[in-house]
């Protein structure tokens, strides 16, 4: 009988304890030996233990699912995506021989997941299958070309260059692209800026997080304005001039 040892990445403490007992009840040839709801933790974790299986939620706070497969070295696991969003890019995993499940997981869906990850066992090198999924959100130098935000049910997927500027709004975030409508996301702007994680993108006051490409001029004053191309002014802090304007000169 196959023995599979399976890791399990999930931000929410809840769903990785539903989904062990639903592996403990259900899956009796799976051994989870660790789980995570750090995906920095889990990138180690994964790293060291070379595991048979991963179960990986994508809609993180402190790194997304694309962004913790793409730094990985060790690569040679079945993978699973855990995701609450049943739109959420599921026919590139399909394509890509990834089998996902919705939460809250399905026990049958479970089991026929799992009976997949017994018949291929030790024959499939998922790396190809990863690179495959991740080419649409993460270019060659390893950049995000997409960018994963959980709105009103569903998971958008927007590119950096798109984005004029973030707004803060307490707890949330407004994010506003060129020519669309503003989105709000459930994040603090520190949170979506690590998020984005882009060399273009520059906090300059600690409500705005700002798209220096998108920058079409800067007028001069105690911290300073910039104005974006939607016409929007937004002022500098003096603490983030010198960091705006090297970033402006070296652009």
């Amino acid at each position: 009988m196959t023995h599979i040892r399976a890791i399990i990445v999930d931000d929410e403490p809840a769903a990785i304890s539903n989904l062990k007992w639903e592996i403990e009840n259900f899956c009796e040839d799976i051994e989870v030996i660790d789980s995570f709801t750090s995906p920095v933790e889990a990138i180690s974790g994964i790293n060291y233990l070379k595991p048979d299986c991963v179960f990986l939620d994508i809609e993180m706070p402190e790194k997304d699912g694309f962004t913790l497969l793409s730094e990985l070295k060790f690569k040679k696991f079945q993978l699973i995506i855990t995701t609450a969003y049943e739109n959420y890019a599921l026919q590139a995993f399909k394509e890509n021989a990834i089998d996902y499940l919705l939460k809250p997981v399905d026990t049958d869906e479970l089991k026929n997941a799992v009976e997949k990850i017994k018949s291929m066992k030790g024959t499939v090198d998922l790396s190809k299958q990863i690179r495959n999924v991740l080419q649409t959100n993460i270019n060659e130098h390893g950049n995000i070309q997409k960018i994963s935000f959980a709105v009103d049910g569903k998971i958008l997927l927007i590119k950096p260059s798109g984005i004029l500027y973030c707004r803060s709004d307490g707890n949330y975030t407004e994010v506003y692209q060129a020519e669309k409508k503003a989105i709000v996301v459930s994040k603090n702007l520190k949170e979506v800026e690590r998020k984005i994680n882009h060399p273009n993108f520059l906090r300059i006051h600690n409500s705005y997080l700002v798209n220096t490409n998108h920058i079409i001029e800067y007028i001069k004053g105690d911290g300073g304005f910039v104005v974006m191309e939607d016409q929007t002014k937004i002022a500098v802090s003096r603490s983030k001039k010198n960091d705006l304007m090297q970033k402006i000169i070296n652009t």
